[in-house]
């Protein structure tokens, strides 16, 4: 990696929620590190964190039920989870900003676009009405949507869910933010739009220098996305490498079933596609041992036992499996 300077340090974050059945253990002991300028994926199924620690160091969970138990979120030298609100307010929007997953809950339905547009510029720069509209049709122009000046007046309803995507990622882009963190963007779309949104992503972060979190499921939008892949399970990290590392040598029992279940183009239409065998964990009760454990082929009676922790497997690949994958033998 070219540049070495971290912009925002995660270690030993847990996330728990208090609700009527239980203490959900959201979020399990996660660390990774975001540099300047990188792109990083955060791969896992519905339910195993991915989100929620993101929310969490934003400020955006619920508290109750939510509760941040431990760990910091240090950004450019500043502890996020130690912020006051009206803190967190400054960096949200204008340092560090994010896309959620359905553009139409995010957007005010009763608001134009101009005045949701504007908002922020007004709030965070102080720029007059003029500049802001200005302003507002540069970002619409930006992110590909026809007649930028005209649009400002439309509502979200007037908006295909693809374009509704371009204006929250214009609304993100409006303060020029060090970091964009992508909340599976592009799950409610088609292919065809999902692609769109891909590319324009990547072409606006190339543009601005600007460092992007993309939060999936999918690991097939991966691939020519992100420059390192941190893949979760059950609140917790189990593999993180660089991304041509992760494709070529998966680690992880969990990362090598994930790839074996994507479809490939190299592969006969009639060779069936695998599937992981049970259920993610409720996370209702402590996670004890590895949390893929009960779904493991490589399963060992200490892995039931005792939660492996996250080691370097090679330069730059780290995976927490008391398995050596590549040769069945403990580790």
């Amino acid at each position: 990696m070219k540049n070495r300077d971290a912009l925002l340090e995660l270690k030993n974050l847990r996330v728990h929620f208090n609700t009527p059945e239980g203490t959900v253990h959201a979020v399990n002991d996660i660390s990774y590190t975001i540099y300047k300028g990188e792109a990083v994926a955060i791969v896992g199924e519905s339910g195993c964190g991915k989100s929620v620690s993101m929310m969490s160091i934003l400020g955006l969970i619920p508290i109750p039920p939510g509760e941040i138990v431990s760990g910091t979120a240090v950004y450019l030298g500043d502890d996020l989870l130690a912020m006051s609100e009206k803190q967190l307010e400054q960096i949200r929007g204008r340092e560090i900003a994010m896309i959620f997953q359905d553009p139409m809950t995010s957007l005010n339905p009763v608001l134009t676009l101009g005045r949701q547009l504007t908002e922020a510029l007004v709030r965070h720069y102080a720029m007059n009405a003029e500049q802001a509209r200005e302003r507002a049709v540069e970002l619409i122009e930006l992110v590909g949507i026809p007649d930028p000046g005209g649009r400002l007046g439309a509502y979200p309803h007037q908006f295909s869910g693809g374009m509704r995507q371009r204006v929250m990622i214009a609304m993100m882009l409006a303060c020029n933010p060090n970091l964009l963190i992508a909340d599976e963007p592009t799950t409610a779309l088609d292919v065809t739009i999902q692609a769109q949104i891909v590319e324009l992503v990547l072409a606006i972060r190339a543009k601005l220098h600007m460092s992007m979190i993309w939060i999936t499921h999918d690991l097939g939008v991966v691939a020519g996305l992100a420059d390192r892949v941190v893949v979760m399970y059950g609140g917790a990290i189990v593999e993180e490498a660089e991304v041509v590392s992760l494709y070529e040598q998966p680690q992880h029992p969990y990362t090598i079933a994930l790839l074996a279940a994507l479809p490939r183009v190299d592969q006969r239409r009639s060779s069936r596609l695998k599937s992981i065998e049970g259920a993610p964990p409720t996370l209702l009760t402590k996670p004890v041992g590895c949390p893929f454990a009960p779904r493991c082929e490589y399963v060992l009676a200490r892995c039931r036992a005792e939660r492996p922790p996250l080691l370097a497997v090679s330069p730059n690949h780290k995976a927490a499996c008391w398995v050596d994958v590549n040769t069945g033998e403990p580790r």
